[in-house]
């Protein structure tokens, strides 16, 4: 399965998501101007991928900023990793937040209370 490279811009984030490896990297910022334009191509890579996953999936979501259009965008990619714990597989989503960001570490919790997949928040000291 190929790998799916995104580069970051000003208004979107660095999608890397590496199914060799099980690991799924998504940094930045997340202001597109079309949410669901942007995000996908990573749900349909994550539709292919839930099919055949790695033992274990890694998935590090490391976001400065998101709208209201990127929140939703990003749960619907969390529901597929969903199907992939469903299917008896393991996967961790590991959310990085600055030590100050109390904003982001809600945020973090609030898609940890919804969905059905391990979370682990991580703290990002300067």
């Amino acid at each position: 399965m190929e790998t799916l490279v995104i580069e970051g811009t000003q208004k979107t984030p660095s999608v890397n998501f590496d199914a060799s490896k099980g690991v799924l990297e998504i940094k930045g910022r997340s202001i597109p101007e079309n949410s669901i334009e942007f995000y996908r191509p990573l749900v349909e890579w994550l539709e292919k991928y839930k099919n055949n996953p790695a033992p274990k999936t890694e998935v590090h979501v490391q976001l400065e900023y998101f709208n209201t259009s990127s929140s939703k965008c990003i749960l619907d990619l969390f529901k597929k990793l969903e199907d992939i714990v469903k299917a008896q597989h393991e996967v961790v989503i590991n959310w990085y937040y600055e030590e100050d960001d109390e904003d982001m570490l809600e945020a973090g919790e609030d898609y940890e209370s919804i969905i059905k997949v391990p979370f682990k928040m991580v703290e990002v000291i300067d």
